[in-house]
Order: C-alpha cells, then sequence, then structure tokens
C-alpha cells in the first residue's frame, strides 16, 4: 500500500472538504434567499431586489453585531478597560473588536452568497477587498464611536447605532461599485 506524504494528505483532505464546504455554503445561501426574499413584495416600489437584499443582509449582521457588541460592553469587559498588556482599551473599543471578529466572516458570507452572488470577480479578490473595507469601516466605526462616546458624551449603545447608519450608506455605494463589482465586457476589450 502506498504511503501518503503530508502533502499529498493535505492536498486529498482539501479537495474532499471543500466540495462539502461548498455544498454547505449553497445550502445556507438557499436557506436564506427565500426567507429575505419573502419580505420584499412590500418594498418593490421603493428598491430593487438587490438593494433590499442587501439591506436585509447588512440588517442582520448589524442586528448581530449590537447583540455581540452590548454582551461583549456589559458582560464580557463589564463596562470597564480591557488591558492587553501594551495597551487598554475601553470597553466600548473592545466590545467592538469583538463584534468585528464575528461580523467580519457573517457578512463576508452574506454579501458574496446573498446579495452580490452575480459577481465574477474571483473569491479571494472579493474577500481582500471586503476585508480593506472592513477594516477602513472598522477604524471609521471606531474614530466616530469615541468622538461620540468620549467626546459628545452619548452612551455606547445609542453611538454605535448613529455610526452604524453612517457606515451603511458608504458601505453599500463601495461594496457595489468596487468590493463586489461585476467586471463589463466592454471596460476589458477597451481597458
Amino acid at each position: 500500500m502506498p504511503k501518503l506524504t503530508g502533502q499529498v494528505w493535505d492536498l486529498t483532505l482539501v479537495s474532499i472538504t471543500l466540495p462539502r464546504m461548498r455544498r454547505h455554503i449553497h445550502s445556507a445561501r438557499d436557506l436564506l434567499l427565500p426567507v429575505i426574499d419573502f419580505f420584499y413584495p412590500p418594498f418593490r416600489k421603493l428598491m430593487g431586489l438587490q438593494t433590499f437584499r442587501y439591506a436585509a443582509s447588512g440588517g442582520i449582521n448589524t442586528v448581530l453585531g449590537y447583540i455581540i457588541f452590548y454582551i461583549g460592553f456589559k458582560f464580557i469587559f463589564r463596562e470597564r478597560p480591557f488591558d492587553i498588556g501594551f495597551y487598554a482599551f475601553e470597553a466600548h473599543s473592545a466590545a467592538l473588536m469583538l463584534s468585528f471578529c464575528v461580523c467580519f466572516p457573517f457578512g463576508f458570507f452574506l454579501m458574496k452568497y446573498v446579495v452580490f452572488s452575480d459577481s465574477d470577480m474571483k473569491g479571494k479578490v472579493q474577500l481582500f477587498r471586503y476585508f480593506l473595507l472592513y477594516v477602513f469601516n472598522l477604524g471609521l466605526n471606531y474614530v466616530l464611536l469615541r468622538l461620540f462616546v468620549e467626546t459628545l458624551k452619548i452612551y455606547p449603545t445609542f453611538a454605535q447605532v448613529i455610526t452604524t447608519v453612517i457606515i451603511i450608506l458608504f458601505s453599500y455605494i463601495v461594496q457595489r461599485n468596487f468590493t463586489f463589482k461585476i467586471r463589463n465586457t466592454e471596460d476589458e476589450i477597451t481597458g
């Protein structure tokens, strides 16, 4: 019986795992889309289907982010600074980072497979661009959150809501025109 080297075994494992993972991703997408699309008819006159899916997916991810932010702020960090040795994060900043760690992969899944599934860009390019936008938004969120909480003395949860509204508007434009852009064949021919 031939011996499998570490590299061959790893490749075999990946080749077996990836199709299964894709099946699960598409199953989750096939489960989510009918639920989201069920609520679309009342909004048909206000926005297109893709915009509605963006709003619904973003809303789901945002609510998840709020829940994680609140749990992190109130119960994990207990409204006290979180010291990592060389820097102490305020509780609201640490809760924001915790929320990022969960909402980044979940949000990418929603945007790639539910909202912008017609994008023909490679997944790793989409992921990199989504990461750039998410990190930019995280930085913007951090700055705005500190401004609202520490300077304007707005309660952190309400400050996060105000910040989110600003970021949602910016993100939709960038994701539609950059992160999950559909390549135009005319641009490829002339450019």
